[in-house]
C-alpha cells in the first residue's frame, strides 16, 4: 500500500518533468482530466492499466507501474504451490487401475503392434473433442472428456506393451486438455488436479517431459491472476536445455507474457526472440511424431500473436491493436473458442488506445459468440473492456453495447461436481 500512497505524487512529478499538462496526459492515455486529477491528488486508486499507459507517456520505463501494487494470486495457486507443485507431481508415477470408470470394459491383452486401430481410434476422438471444444461450452464439453481421460488407463493396461504405452500418452493429452476446459469453465482446482494426472500418465507412457509443460500451464493461472513474479518463476523451469524445442518455446512465450504485466519490454522481447526461435526449430524437427501437438494448432504464428498480447500489457495499446488487427484474421473461422479469445484481446486494444467507436463495431460479433462459449479467460478481457468502455459515458456506441456486455458477462458456467471427477492419487 505504501506504493499506492506514492503513486499520485510521483505521477504529478513526472508530469510536470515532461512539461505536460493534465490535459494533453489525458489525451494520451484516454482517461478524463478529472479522473487524473483524483489520482494525483489520492482520491482515487490507479488501476495497473492506468499506471503502464503513463509510463509510456511519460517515458517512466515501468518505474510507475512498480508502484501499484500487483494482484494478489488466489490461495490455490500460492507462490510456494506453484514453484514446488511440477516437481511434486514427478514423484507419483504410477497410473492405478481404479482410474477408470467402474464398469469399463477392459479390451483382451493384444500382442505387441496389434493395438494399431484402437490406439488410431483414441487419436482420432481426440481431435474430434479439440473440435468440439472450439464451438462449444467448455461446462457442456467436460462431464464426457473427464470419462474418456478416466476410462484410458484401463484401456492401456489391457493392451500389449507398445499399445499400453501409446495409449498412455493420448490419455495425458486427454487429461491435458481436460485441465484447459476445467480452466475455461472457471474451475482452477480442477485445471491444476487434471494437469498433474497429466504428468503421471505421460511418465507411464514414458515420456517424463509433459512435467515441464505442466509449469506452462500453471504460469498460465498465475498470468491470469495478475501475478507477473510468479509467472516468470515458474516457466523459467521449462526451459531446460534437454527439453523438446516446443515445450520450451512455449514457455518462452508465457515468460514474455510474465515479463510484459511486470513492465519490462526489453526482457519481455528477448523471451518472444527465444521462443520465435525455439518453435521455429519444433515446427521442422519432427520430434511430435504421431502425438496431437501440444498447445494450440489455430495459430499461424504465435509468437506474433503473443506479441501483440503482450504489447497491450506494456502499456502500447496501438502497437498491440496493429499487431491483432493481422494476426486475428488469420485465425481459421472454424476455430471459435481461439478466435473470440484472441478477438476481444483486440477489441480491448483498440478501446484502450480511444479507438471506442471501432472497438465497439468490433465486439459487436464477438459478444454472441462469447456467451455461447463461456469461457472463464474471455470474460476476463471482457470485464477489463467493460471497465474501459465505462470511461465513455457519453459515447453513443459505448452506451448501446453496455447491455451486451453485461450479458456476456454474466457467469453462466453449470457448477457441476467437477471436481469429484478428478482422479485422486
Amino acid at each position: 500500500m505504501r506504493g499506492l500512497s506514492k503513486f499520485g505524487p510521483e505521477l504529478r512529478r513526472r508530469r510536470l518533468a515532461a512539461g505536460m499538462t493534465l490535459d494533453g496526459l489525458a489525451a494520451r492515455v484516454h482517461y478524463s482530466k478529472g479522473q487524473l486529477s483524483k489520482v494525483e491528488t489520492g482520491v482515487q486508486r490507479p488501476t495497473t492499466e492506468l499506471a503502464r499507459l503513463c509510463d509510456t507517456a511519460l517515458g517512466a520505463e515501468g518505474a510507475l507501474a512498480a508502484l501499484v501494487s500487483p494482484a494478489t494470486a488466489p490461495a490455490l495457486l500460492d507462490r510456494r504451490r506453484v514453484l514446488t507443485a511440477g516437481a511434486a507431481s514427478a514423484l507419483a508415477l504410477g497410473v492405478p487401475s481404479a482410474l477408470a470408470s467402474p464398469g469399463t470394459k477392459v479390451v483382451e491383452r493384444a500382442a505387441d503392434g496389434a493395438g494399431g486401430p484402437l490406439v488410431d481410434g483414441v487419436r482420432a476422438l481426440f481431435d474430434q473433442f479439440r473440435v468440439l471444444g472450439q464451438t462449444a461450452p467448455s461446462a457442456a464439453v467436460l462431464p464426457a472428456l473427464e470419462a474418456q481421460t478416466r476410462a484410458l488407463p484401463a484401456l492401456a493396461e489391457g493392451s500389449g506393451a507398445r499399445s499400453a504405452r501409446e495409449l498412455y500418452l493420448l490419455a495425458s493429452r486427454f487429461a491435458e486438455y481436460t485441465g484447459w476446459m476445467a480452466q475455461e469453465s472457471g474451475d482452477e482446482h480442477a485445471a491444476l488436479t487434471w494437469t498433474d494426472h497429466a504428468v503421471r500418465l505421460a511418465a507411464a507412457g514414458g515420456d517424463h517431459h509433459l512435467e515441464a509443460y505442466a509449469l506452462v500451464r500453471r504460469g498460465l493461472l498465475t498470468f491470469y491472476a495478475g501475478d507477473a513474479r510468479s509467472t516468470i518463476a515458474v516457466v523459467q523451469g521449462a526451459q531446460a536445455g534437454r527439453l523438446p524445442a516446443r515445450i520450451r518455446g512455449l514457455a518462452a512465450q508465457r515468460e514474455a507474457q510474465g515479463h510484459a504485466l511486470n513492465g519490462d519490454r526489453d526482457a519481455c522481447l528477448r523471451s518472444l526472440d527465444r521462443a520465435r526461435a525455439l518453435l521455429e526449430r519444433a515446427a521442422t524437427d519432427g520430434s511430435a511424431g504421431a502425438l496431437p501437438v501440444i498447445g494450440t494448432t489455430h495459430l499461424s504464428d504465435p509468437t506474433a500473436m503473443t506479441n501483440g498480447w503482450c504489447l497491450l500489457d506494456l502499456g502500447l495499446p496501438r502497437e498491440a491493436a496493429e499487431v491483432l488487427d493481422r494476426e486475428v484474421t488469420r485465425i481459421p473461422t472454424h476455430a471459435t473458442r481461439t478466435r473470440v479469445r484472441y478477438g476481444v484481446r483486440r477489441v480491448l486494444a483498440h478501446a484502450v488506445a480511444g479507438e471506442v467507436d471501432h472497438a465497439c463495431a468490433l465486439a459487436v460479433p464477438l459478444l454472441g459468440e462469447s456467451e455461447a462459449l463461456a469461457s472463464g479467460t474471455i470474460r476476463t478481457d471482457l470485464r477489463r473492456l467493460s471497465r474501459v468502455l465505462g470511461r465513455h459515458p457519453r459515447n453513443t456506441n459505448a452506451r448501446a453495447l453496455a447491455p451486451r456486455m453485461a450479458a456476456a458477462l454474466q457467469d453462466t458456467v453449470p457448477t457441476t461436481p467437477a471436481r469429484e471427477a478428478v482422479p485422486r492419487g
